[in-house]
């Protein structure tokens, strides 16, 4: 008897379809979208998001506001707790600041020259002398110790904080369980969100800038801390408790000195990001290099954001290149390389001789730079400015002025971006936000994606939120293409990537608020001005991780393809980039955080919507309006680092 047969192509064709993951997950969304959307759709018609799902939180942040105002004088918790931690903050800093004040400019700049000598030998030593003597010459000696001294406060207390969170979590496996989604949730958030709480609490002045810098650089302390004590020699901790080592004994003589390059690479990124926030903490009284910056940018004097901008610059190009050599150093020292470590001087003698140094800039009366030896930049630049604002501002013949280019990014893309999305109706953009977010993780991705992205609905700033997302993607955009064709440049060729290297090493060591300086000079103030500076900002990022992603590609895969005939444009596309997938995914994840930080800061020339909303609420004591913005700015982070960031077992699975 003749039987029905079914072709076994249909009969294998939709199994094949069915067990592709993302497939099957995308299918599994659009089911549910068929089914909520159109209820969604009649239940809240129209784009923006529902009156009946925002709640209002003026009134209890309005109160809780008055509460803590009322007592910050006379409750208990503020005098003998918080009025404890504000004390000794403002002592420890005003120490550290005297301290530097006695030793005198030739005491700091010797100081600073023979520890860079003794970490990594003559070269470094000389660059720091002047870097120091630069920042005298630009008449910033004064703001630049008061930024040192509060510096050192915040970047020893966030190393405390972090090597303490850091020791729990690598010792803990519940801790480190704990403490991870918090460092993820602390990492991307812009540094705007943590000015306003700590404000309220301690006022304007340097305590809350120093905590709001405690709470912002502490995770990279706390998370490579961890790291690098997960990832000890399990054959070395074995053998150190084979010889009867208690816990404490394992853990001091293995696993701290094993966890030495990651600890000493993690008060790297902390002194970064601390020096980054220290200027973005002049907002709240901070005082120093970002106060000076402030004020010049608030006026639009760009000479004068230039002469205390460029301190900043050295400071943070001496504090990486000092770091990073002694972490070097440490990893040297740990391989016993013997003698290939730079000849440098002894402790006693460096310290010997700064306190020589100071000693006799003290009695010869000569602890102030002299008045007379300093360069005034800030005329030059800023006829220099008006060169610029004459001659390339507007009125260029052909090519159009930096304000036409400006003005057409944002009619030709801000403007339909952000259109678009406020277009789009708050269901499909929530099932958008999951789609991305499920694609390339798993569902609880996808579901914390999806909350943040409706929280801020429910806290009633939808349509800034969309506005600042308009911005980032526009930022994005623009520098994932700039940045991946860097990237592959660099990495295709030895020449490019030494010429690129010190351009990256400047612009990556750069705090936010500088690059806000020249953008004024040339695109004015509004969104695309926040959009150019955003995208600087993330660019070296980019460039860097994209080209270290394809120089690391298997040698043999690359010498497979150039053996079967492959050009060098088909190893790139076939070969390298599938390969190189998390590092240019990790690209986009670090692209996006950056941008994201950058434009909220953008607020303070022209961004417009989140940034703005920070502004205001901490330049207005507006506790509501602040922090209301400053939780959407929350919600707005997670969503775009959990769209961009994918799972570990995701991740490998494409690797």
């Amino acid at each position: 008897m003749a039987t029905l047969t079914v072709p076994s192509t249909s009969r294998t064709k939709a199994p094949r379809i069915l067990k592709n993951r993302a497939a099957g997950k995308l299918l599994l969304l659009a089911l549910v979208a068929a089914v909520l959307a159109p209820w969604a759709a009649l239940q809240w018609p129209g784009a923006t998001w529902p009156h009946d799902l925002t709640v209002s939180l003026a009134k209890p942040l309005a109160s809780a506001s008055n509460w803590v105002i009322d007592n910050r004088d006379s409750h208990p918790l503020f005098l003998y707790f918080f009025g404890y931690i504000s004390n000794a903050v403002v002592l420890s800093v005003r120490a550290v600041y005297l301290t530097l004040l006695a030793a005198g400019w030739t005491g700091v700049t010797a100081l600073g020259a023979l520890v860079a000598w003794r970490v990594a030998g003559p070269r470094l030593a000389a660059g720091t002398a002047l870097a120091f003597l630069t920042c005298g010459a630009l008449g910033m000696w004064v703001p630049t110790m008061q930024t040192l001294a509060l510096m050192v406060v915040a970047v020893l207390a966030s190393a405390v904080v972090g090597a303490l969170l850091g020791l729990a979590a690598g010792l803990s496996d519940r801790l480190d369980r704990a403490l991870r989604p918090v460092l993820d949730t602390m990492q991307v958030l812009p540094a705007f969100a943590y000015l306003l709480p700590v404000v309220l609490v301690f006022g304007i002045g340097v305590p809350a800038a120093v905590l709001a810098t405690v709470v912002y650089a502490a995770p990279p302390m706390a998370r490579l801390t961890a790291l690098g004590l997960r990832g000890a020699d399990p054959e070395v901790l074995e053998a150190v408790e084979s010889l009867g080592a208690t816990r404490r004994q394992r853990l001091l003589t293995a696993r701290i000195p094993l966890a030495r390059g990651e600890l000493l690479l993690g008060l790297n990124q902390t002194i970064m990001m601390a020096l980054s926030m220290a200027v973005i903490a002049s907002v709240i009284g901070a005082g120093g290099l970002g106060d000076r910056v402030y004020q010049a940018l608030a006026s639009v004097d760009v000479g004068q954001a230039l002469a205390a901008g460029i301190p900043i610059v050295l400071l943070a190009i001496v504090l990486d290149r000092v770091t990073a050599a002694a972490g070097a150093a440490a990893g040297a020292g740990a391989e016993e390389t013997g003698g290939t470590r730079p000849r440098t001087i002894g402790w006693p003698y460096a310290l010997a001789a700064t306190v020589a140094v100071a000693l006799a800039t003290r009695l010869l009366g000569r602890l102030d730079w002299p008045s007379g030896v300093t360069l005034n930049i800030a005329e030059p630049v800023n006829h220099a400015v008006d060169w610029m604002t004459n001659h390339l501002y507007s009125g260029v013949p052909v090519i159009g002025g930096t304000a036409d280019w400006a003005g057409h990014f944002t009619t030709w893309v801000l403007d339909p971006v952000r259109s678009g999305l406020l277009w789009l109706p708050w269901w499909a953009l929530l099932l958008i936000v999951a789609a991305l977010a499920w694609s390339i993780g798993t569902w609880g991705t996808a579901l914390t994606a999806v909350l943040a992205m409706a929280a801020i609905g429910v806290l009633g700033a939808w349509e800034p939120a969309l506005d600042t997302l308009s911005q980032v993607l526009a930022a994005v955009a623009v520098t994932l293409v700039l940045g991946f064709a860097t990237g592959i440049a660099a990495a295709r060729s030895d020449r490019v990537e030494r010429a690129l290297r010190p351009v990256l090493d400047v612009f990556q060591t750069m705090p936010q608020f500088v690059y806000l300086i020249p953008v004024v000079a040339l695109f004015g103030v509004g969104r695309a001005p926040a959009v150019v500076a955003a995208v600087v900002y993330a660019l070296p990022a980019v460039v860097r991780i994209t080209a270290q992603g394809l120089r690391q590609v298997d040698p043999a895969a690359l010498e497979s393809a150039r053996s079967l005939g492959a050009t060098g444009r088909q190893q790139l596309w076939q070969v390298q980039l599938p390969l190189a997938r998390r590092s240019l995914l990790l690209a986009v994840n670090q692209g996006v955080v950056l941008v994201l930080a950058v434009v909220i800061i953008g607020g303070l020339v022209g961004g417009g919507a989140l940034g703005y909303s920070a502004v205001f609420g901490l330049a207005q004591g507006d506790l509501a309006t602040g922090l209301v913005a400053g939780a959407a700015i929350v919600c707005l982070g997670l969503v775009l680092d959990r769209v961009t960031q994918p799972t570990e077992r995701r991740a490998k699975k494409g690797a």
